[in-house]
């Protein structure tokens, strides 16, 4: 997939985090958290045997990554704050 293959993908699956766990963000933040978010879910998902297989499973690993990635720094977020 090219670069911006992997943007849009990543814009998509960041788009879809947040709105799945209810945050606010920009463009930016969202191509960012998605793709980031894609690199996280498909180690997680090799960890446990699952390979890749087209950009819908690409766009699914992402989403899966992304939530977990905004979780993660939700809940840095409001230990830091406390």
């Amino acid at each position: 997939m090219s670069i911006i293959g992997w943007i849009i993908i990543g814009a998509i699956a960041g788009f879809l985090a947040e709105k799945i766990m209810k945050r606010d963000h920009g463009l930016l933040t969202n191509i960012v958290v998605g793709i980031v978010g894609g690199v996280i879910g498909g180690w997680l998902l090799s960890l446990v045997g699952l390979g890749s297989g087209g950009w819908l499973w690409t766009l699914i690993t992402a989403v899966i990554g992304a939530c977990l990635l905004l979780w993660v720094v939700g809940a840095i977020r409001s230990k830091a704050a406390n």
